[in-house]
């Protein structure tokens, strides 16, 4: 992994992002940390082309998008052309919202809409993969919901961005996830898991955690990772997002990176 492929998932600094102006500081911030590509995620305050010509300014790039789930099932149109106005050649689809999930049935159904979504974006040249949380982990059918997901969706049309920190502490192994995703892994999340006083799993910088990060990347580059794209939910170290950032990036930095 170069550090150049190091990104980070805006959502991080969402409460730094509630005015253009706001926007504006907290992008040239996280680019002073380092990073050089930037995960958005939504519908923000400034509109694609001025986000895009933001992003020109201060020497950054949109590696990917977090797309609003029900227009990616509803209107995969409209994300495509919002991503081409940005430049951006990966969208992911965020969270389950709105959806059921409690038979086979409509986890199957669930993945047809994500591979109908999939196809339109793959034609339009845009790669789209699902992203998951904890709730991908029950077992419906026999199986997790996220395998059932990945089994039924062609690979071509959905590949996988998967969550260090959700599928650690769903009781997965991202080692193993990795692995199992070769060539349908572009984007990796890098969060780690940390325990606090209470005994409950809590996010913590990247190096501050418990997991392997050597081998995590190492195992996600040979199934094809383009981008490792640093999230940091909460938690913050002295309640600031951008010094939890900076420490992870610093980290990757030091110890990762080539």
């Amino acid at each position: 992994m170069k550090i150049n492929q190091v990104a980070v998932q805006l959502y991080s600094v969402r409460d730094h992002l509630k005015t253009p102006d706001e926007v504006k500081a907290s992008v040239h911030r996280l680019r002073e940390i380092g990073y050089e590509e930037i995960e958005i995620f939504g519908e923000g305050p400034l509109p694609p082309d001025e986000m895009a010509r933001l992003f020109e300014a201060d020497g950054l790039r949109c590696c990917s998008s977090h797309e609003p789930s029900e227009q990616l099932l509803d209107n995969p149109q409209a994300s495509v052309e919002k991503l081409k106005r940005l430049g951006c050649r990966q969208a992911a689809y965020p969270y389950p919202r709105n959806v059921t999930l409690d038979t086979l049935e409509q986890v199957r159904a669930f993945a047809a809409r994500l591979n109908k979504t999939g196809k339109v974006l793959t034609e339009a040249g845009i790669r789209f993969s699902y992203h998951n949380h904890n709730i991908e982990f029950r077992r419906v059918g026999g199986r997790t919901i996220l395998e059932t997901i990945l089994a039924e969706t062609e690979a071509r049309y959905v590949a996988a961005e998967i969550d260090t920190y959700w599928t650690q502490v769903a009781g997965g192994d991202p080692i193993a996830w990795c692995r199992a995703m070769k060539g349908r892994l572009p984007l990796l999340h890098l969060k780690d898991v940390g325990v606090n006083e209470e005994r409950q799993s809590v996010f913590r910088e990247i190096g501050q955690g418990n997991l392997n990060w050597a081998e995590i990347i190492k195992t996600a580059e040979r199934s094809g990772c383009q981008w490792f794209i640093v999230e940091h939910d909460s938690g913050w170290t002295d309640g600031d997002p951008f010094k939890s950032l900076k420490m992870s990036f610093d980290y990757l930095k030091e110890h990762i990176a080539r």
